[in-house]
């Protein structure tokens, strides 16, 4: 499965220019007006993973393929988006479909860069933006209320269908995000969620993000901005935007330098995956072949033919077994072959639970 994530916020809060600092390239336009973004800007990202190109080493391959990331950069939204304000229900829209919501919240002063408001105000940026998803969300389920009742009357199974839908309007209705309702992982709740694609049901990650003198020391707004989201139990994390941006070309030893220099231990886009990973409940695993190793996302509890369905659906339906060891063992041991010298290799059938980490070579018959 590929990790799609959509970055949003008010309009000049460096929204394009963190889309750009996280893929390393300058592929979003970026200006000092609102609604510079009309179309979305997307990019596809390798995830970092040092493992990866250890193992094409190990196994004497010339191809190392990572895991993948899309980010998906809207325009601003502004109260009243939900409405069709400023194009809003066409960029609420565009987000439906990603995994998770990146939120950028600005957090830094400079006269130069126009706000929405006289001066950053994180608890309002924050309202306004969940406020317009609620609301999107508060509109679509008040459509398809209205289908349901005019449905179950002819079917009685839709009832509970109904029922829940009528929930989740007065869970919205109350100022709650639908990440939040009780029964998230009930089957009716995910079937319904399907099929709308809630945007308060997507997990949330916020950046604040600072200039270089708030990468230091938290400054007013990022303090404001983490008491806000601590209540949310959501993520955080402080990023400056405009700093990894510029230095996104330089070659990865001096980026990595450079961010060490500014009291930066991991990039941003390190952070983000980790958190994205932990929220979404995801992991890697390594497979490989006479000419190349490939890192392929899962979630926890992923079976090993599920996870080998994710490398093609004949392997699933055809699984037999897997040969599977620690990427841990892979390496201390010195590869494939050295593994099964010594025994070490482990044969695994339908009901295991694969690892973050394990690599794993799938027998399967068509």
């Amino acid at each position: 499965m590929g990790l799609s994530i959509g970055i949003v916020g008010l309009p000049n809060v460096g929204k394009s220019t963190t889309f750009n600092a996280l893929i390393k390239e300058q592929n979003a336009q970026v200006a000092n007006y609102p609604f510079c973004t009309i179309e979305p800007n997307k990019a596809v990202v390798p995830v970092p993973d040092d493992r990866v190109e250890r193992l094409a080493e190990l196994v004497e391959v010339d191809r190392a393929i990572h895991a993948t990331i899309q980010f998906v950069d809207l325009a601003g939204l502004v109260k009243g988006a939900s409405q069709g304000e400023g194009l809003g229900n066409q960029f609420l829209g565009q987000i439906r479909d990603v995994d998770a919501i990146l939120h950028v919240v600005r957090c830094f002063d400079d006269p130069n860069v126009a706000h929405i408001s006289a001066h950053p105000d994180p608890k309002e940026d924050i309202d306004i933006i969940n406020t317009e998803l609620a609301l999107a969300d508060l509109g679509q389920l008040e459509r398809r209320i209205e289908k349901l009742e005019r449905q179950v009357k002819g079917d009685a199974k839709l009832q509970p269908v109904l029922d829940l839908a009528l929930s989740l309007k007065d869970f919205l209705g109350e100022g709650q995000p639908l990440w939040r309702f009780p029964q998230l992982e009930e089957k009716v709740f995910r079937d319904l969620n399907a099929e709308m694609r809630f945007l308060t049901a997507k997990p949330v990650i916020y950046v604040a993000n600072v200039d270089e003198e708030g990468l230091s020391e938290d400054n007013d707004y990022v303090r404001e901005a983490r008491a806000i989201v601590e209540e949310q139990n959501a993520h955080i994390f402080k990023f400056c935007a405009k700093l990894e941006e510029e230095i996104g070309v330089f070659p990865e030893d001096e980026r990595q330098e450079y961010l060490q220099i500014s009291g930066i231990t991991e990039s941003g886009l390190d952070q983000l995956i980790r958190m994205s990973y932990e929220l979404l409940g995801l992991i890697s695993f390594f497979s490989f072949n006479e000419e190349e190793v490939r890192a392929w996302t899962i979630r926890v509890g992923s079976t090993a033919p599920q996870a080998a369905g994710e490398i093609h659906t004949d392997f699933e339906k055809g699984f037999i077994k897997a040969e599977v060891a620690t990427y841990e063992v892979f390496e201390e041991h010195g590869g494939w072959a050295a593994l099964k010298a010594k025994g070490l290799m482990r044969m695994e059938g339908k009901d295991y639970v694969v690892k973050d980490g394990d690599v794993i070579y799938f027998r399967f018959n068509v």
